[in-house]
């Protein structure tokens, strides 16, 4: 993008602690923060939808679809201005968890889910994506207290989806870090702090 900005996508199951992570990388490096599904008036009507137990059962097509609409309007609304003014931007979450989600957890044909996610984002990939990486088990010790409709869902669904995010870094050469979550949050900050700076360079706006 034109004006040195980057896109970092961080990424993990649910109770990952990667909300914590991209909050704390945000502030490191002086980076925007935004998230998925959510980040616009437009994505918060879809966040309700998606993920409140009480819209019920959703086809795993429809799901896919309404997190690619959420997706094409933060990438239009927020990613690519950000980005072309320069922005270094933190995301929490982005086109790798509808990969990892819709795909492999729900099982549409990854064919399928790709071309969703290539119509919804334009081309734009993040330039780094760091996993934080844990076991479904742990991860079931930090749920929120209230789980949404996602969070609802079973060990198994969580362990593809666990299984989907390495699939996928695995094959992302450069461009994806994995990071290990069960550490403690200083200490795996650090960790994806010094992955940033090691692939991307320190931020403009880093904190010393």
């Amino acid at each position: 993008m034109s004006g040195g900005g980057r896109l970092i996508a961080v990424e993990g199951i649910d109770g990952s602690g990667k909300t914590t992570q991209a909050k704390r990388l945000a502030v490191s490096s002086g980076a925007e923060l935004t998230h998925e599904p959510g980040s616009t008036m437009v994505g918060r009507s879809l966040r309700q939808l998606l993920l409140d137990p009480s819209t019920g059962l959703v086809d795993p097509m429809a799901e896919a679809l309404l997190m690619c609409a959420d997706r094409a309007q933060h990438v239009a609304e927020v990613l690519r201005p950000s980005l072309h003014a320069g922005r270094w931007v933190v995301s929490d979450r982005y086109a790798a968890s509808t990969v990892a989600y819709q795909g492999y957890g729900r099982g549409i044909p990854l064919e399928d889910v790709m071309q969703l996610v290539d119509l919804a984002t334009g081309g734009l990939s993040a330039d780094l994506t760091v996993l934080i990486d844990v076991d479904p088990s742990v991860a079931a010790t930090r749920a929120s207290a209230v789980p949404d409709r996602l969070e609802q869902l079973d060990a198994d669904f969580h362990q593809r989806v666990r299984q989907g995010y390495l699939d996928l870094a695995g094959s992302g050469a450069g461009r994806w870090a994995v990071i290990d979550g069960s550490g403690t949050i200083e200490r795996v900050a650090e960790a994806v702090r010094e992955v940033v700076e090691s692939v991307l360079g320190p931020a403009p706006g880093a904190v010393p």
